[in-house]
């Protein structure tokens, strides 16, 4: 695939590269995104009622059996194309992930420097004393509820590890997203449709800093007019072609 020119040479002349991701990036390698997490068992629930204070708080077995869920259809699927691109781009420039999936698709791919704007599903806390809790194997199978795990400081239920609506976004990624755009030479918008705040705000905090900002993605989105180019692609076709022409070899230095 040829890269557009303009996107090749901001490419090539950006040491510090910001990339934000977002659910079309795990979608290529059948991660299903948030709302279409809901077939067999949880066809009948609403994904945004689940992930709520609320929910928790009424029925954490519930909440918790959804996620591991969750838990289980990311672990039966691998990185692609476009993660590993990422990772071997690192091997020249400083490439700075911030990602709002809640998957660990980037690091399986061997990328170090991932900020998770919305938390992981792989990284539970107490929801009473905020300790991190060892994250249980998921069942083979689904089930409709599924007592969460004991925190062993306090005894508090491990709730999951991610953002719920309603609640704030943590100070230490959103601090971190935000620096690495101001020091970066280039922002890429991967797979992300712009639709969820603060996160859609970070292309146009990038330009307002004077950091181009590239959009791949094979649809038109809301961030499509935030961008200083568009290039209408996927993440496991588009990144591996970048990757390519700027003739990155798996044993550049770092």
């Amino acid at each position: 695939m040829n890269v557009p020119e303009p996107v090749l040479d901001l490419a090539r002349s950006a040491r510090r590269v910001a990339v934000l991701t977002g659910a079309g990036m795990s979608a290529e390698s059948g991660v299903p995104t948030f709302r279409d997490a809901q077939t067999g068992l949880w066809e009948n629930f609403d994904a945004t009622a689940l992930a709520t204070p609320a929910a928790w708080a009424d029925d954490p077995a519930t909440v918790w059996a959804w996620y591991q869920w969750r838990v289980a259809l990311v672990r039966r699927v691998q990185p692609n194309a476009g993660h590993r691109a990422l990772t071997d781009w690192a091997r020249a420039a400083h490439v700075q992930i911030v990602t709002q999936n809640v998957d660990d698709l980037h690091e399986r791919a061997g990328s170090h420097e991932v900020t998770h704007l919305h938390g992981s599903l792989f990284a539970p806390r107490c929801s009473r004393c905020e300790r991190a809790v060892d994250l249980p194997d998921p069942p083979e199978d689904p089930v409709a509820r599924l007592d969460p795990p004991s925190c062993p400081a306090c005894g508090g239920d491990g709730r999951p590890g991610v953002v719920w609506f309603g609640e704030m976004l943590p100070q230490d990624p959103w601090e971190t997203a935000t620096e690495s755009l101001r020091e970066a030479d280039l922002l890429l918008v991967v797979g992300t449709s712009g639709v969820v705040y603060p996160a859609a705000g970070l292309p146009s905090l990038a330009r307002s800093h004077g950091v181009p900002v590239v959009q791949i993605d094979p649809r038109e989105t809301d961030l499509s007019d935030q961008v200083d180019h568009a290039w209408r692609t996927t993440a496991a076709v588009g990144l591996p072609a970048l990757v390519d022409a700027l003739r990155i070899g798996t044993d550049t230095p770092r």
